[in-house]
């Protein structure tokens, strides 16, 4: 499935870094920022993820939910060794599911591709990137769609 701006974003509930449940729905009426990353400690999501922590004021009040296939476990070793306050949320079963949902899911490795999503407190996409293991991410970005988005 190919999500676009403008389709209702996939309602899933993971666990995060800490073993709690975090629903999506949960956040209805604020923006939230879904940020798919392939592996816990890699070089580029470490660099992305240390650029969210450091500039999370700029994103103009929104939740961060950073989503990966790698156990909660790995996730909260990543987040407590990156000082990272938003919830790592695991993925990893059923495998890929939620990354599936968004299209974001490669199928050859087994991870979720860099994929960043926007949703409006309505529940609605309002602006993504999509990119491939090896391409980080632009925050500048984010922030400027997260200018436009209730």
């Amino acid at each position: 499935m190919v999500l676009e701006v403008g389709d209702p974003a996939p309602d899933f509930t993971l666990k995060n870094q800490h073993g709690e449940d975090i629903s999506l729905s949960s956040f209805r009426g604020a923006p939230v920022v879904l940020v798919f990353f392939p592996f816990a400690f890699s070089g580029i999501c470490t660099g992305e993820f240390a650029e969210i922590r450091d500039h999370a004021a700029e994103l103009h009040g929104a939740e961060v939910l950073a989503i990966s296939c790698d156990h909660f476990f790995a996730n909260r070793a990543f987040a407590d060794a990156q000082d990272l306050e938003f919830s790592v949320l695991s993925d990893f079963w059923p495998h890929g599911e939620v990354a599936r949902a968004y299209g974001i899911f490669n199928e050859d490795v087994g991870v979720a591709e860099r994929g960043t999503y926007v949703i409006d407190g309505g529940g609605v996409v309002r602006w993504k990137v999509e990119q491939g293991i090896g391409e980080p991410r632009d925050l500048g970005a984010y922030r400027e769609a997260l200018a436009t988005v209730s």
